[in-house]
């Protein structure tokens, strides 16, 4: 359930990189990234696995108490929406949490993500117990595993067999991040 480690939306970061709840403000621009093959053709699966036609029932509906599978952030740079980041996979016994992310086209190459990123795993790592912080990868995707890197994850695994909502198990990289305890803490 991770509504148990995250209760509400925060607002994370200053600067350019925000992230911070999706409201129907959003709702022109995340339609926009939805309906783009460039940006699904690595996440088949995200959000309601385009379930549902209707951005606004999406929006409306992202922050229920019973959508306890993942939580989703928007990604703001400069005030404007760019895109999501999800994390999701909560278990509570081990201290660890998957995380993913997406941006609109016009938004790449430009260090959102690897920022964007570097927020989330900072804000899980100082305000919640996670200790143990996962993402997988189409092998494809170099720039999303350069943004993993950036950040601190290690390669612990190549082609892994992963349900992504395609007919068939898709050849997936697993990352890993943990969380280092200073000399200080202990």
């Amino acid at each position: 359930m991770i509504r148990k480690l995250i209760s509400e939306v925060p607002c994370i970061g200053t600067g350019n990189v925000i992230l911070r709840k999706v409201t129907l403000a959003e709702k022109e621009s995340l339609k926009k990234m939805t309906c783009n093959p460039h940006v699904y053709r690595y996440l088949p699966a995200f959000l309601y696995k385009k379930k549902y036609e209707d951005i606004e029932y999406v929006i409306n509906h992202l922050y229920d108490e019973d959508s306890n599978d993942s939580f989703i952030t928007g990604i703001y740079f400069k005030d404007d929406f760019c895109g999501l980041e999800e994390i999701y996979g909560f278990r509570d016994d081990d201290h660890k949490i998957s995380i993913g992310y997406r941006l609109m086209e016009e938004y790449w190459g430009l260090g959102i993500a690897t920022e964007a990123l570097r927020l989330m795993t900072e804000y899980l790592f100082k305000n919640t117990d996670i200790e143990l912080i996962t993402a997988s990868v189409l092998p494809e995707n170099k720039a999303s595993a350069r943004v993993l890197e950036k950040n601190g994850f290690d390669l612990i695994e190549q082609n892994v067999p992963e349900d992504w909502g395609f007919d068939k198990p898709l050849p997936t990289d697993k990352w890993i991040k943990r969380l280092i305890y200073q000399k200080d803490d202990l």
